[in-house]
């Protein structure tokens, strides 16, 4: 059985290199390991180090050479639009204040349909209507690409090692009159907000 042990980004992989596609729902593409069928009927297995979130146009990588492209699967969605760009950031951020998936867009927003949704963002003056569309949303704050140590906001943030040059002053809530000089290289390893 072909074997797929590697994602390859979008646009990072030789679409000459493509045996096949596999068609999935969002909720069929965050897998680590799973036997799976590839549009044309070729059976592969997935098999990842760490479960992983497989997005349209990802190449998955085959021991055997070449790469299975994944493809986002028609799905019913509510397609977002506003009278303004000012307006859709702001239906963005209540969406994202509630974690939901959303696929964002220049002129529009895609979510999976939930009723008490939409009832608010025709309330905040969205216009909404049901369509048929891939589904590829954000990662978010807390998605994938933020478990890579080398993302700028991910391991090495927040919760892990944070480092980052101080071409600025800024203030401490614990001392107020303790600052940097930039040119200092003084590093610590206390919280502060920017």
């Amino acid at each position: 059985m072909n074997k797929a042990t590697s994602v390859i980004p979008a646009g990072h992989w030789s679409a000459s290199e493509r045996r096949a596609s596999v068609t999935l729902a969002h909720h069929d593409r965050h897998r680590r390991r799973i036997r799976l069928t590839a549009d044309d009927g070729m059976a592969f297995l997935l098999d990842l180090p760490e479960a992983t979130l497989l997005r349209d146009g990802d190449g998955l990588k085959l021991e055997q050479g070449g790469y299975v492209e994944v493809k986002a699967a028609i799905e019913p969605l509510v397609e977002v639009r506003a009278a303004s760009p000012q307006l859709l950031a702001r239906l963005a951020w209540h969406l994202g204040n509630r974690h939901l998936p959303a696929a964002i867009h220049a002129d529009r927003i895609l979510i999976r349909d939930d009723h008490v949704i939409v009832d608010m963002l025709k309330g905040l003056g969205a216009q909404v209507q049901a369509v048929e569309a891939p589904f590829d949303p954000e990662g978010g704050a807390y998605g994938q690409h933020n478990h890579d140590p080398a993302h700028p906001y991910g391991l090495g943030s927040r919760y892990g090692k944070h480092e980052h040059g101080h071409a600025h002053v800024h203030p401490h809530a614990d001392d107020p009159g303790h600052e940097h000089d930039p040119m200092s290289g003084h590093s610590h390893d206390h919280d502060h907000k920017h």
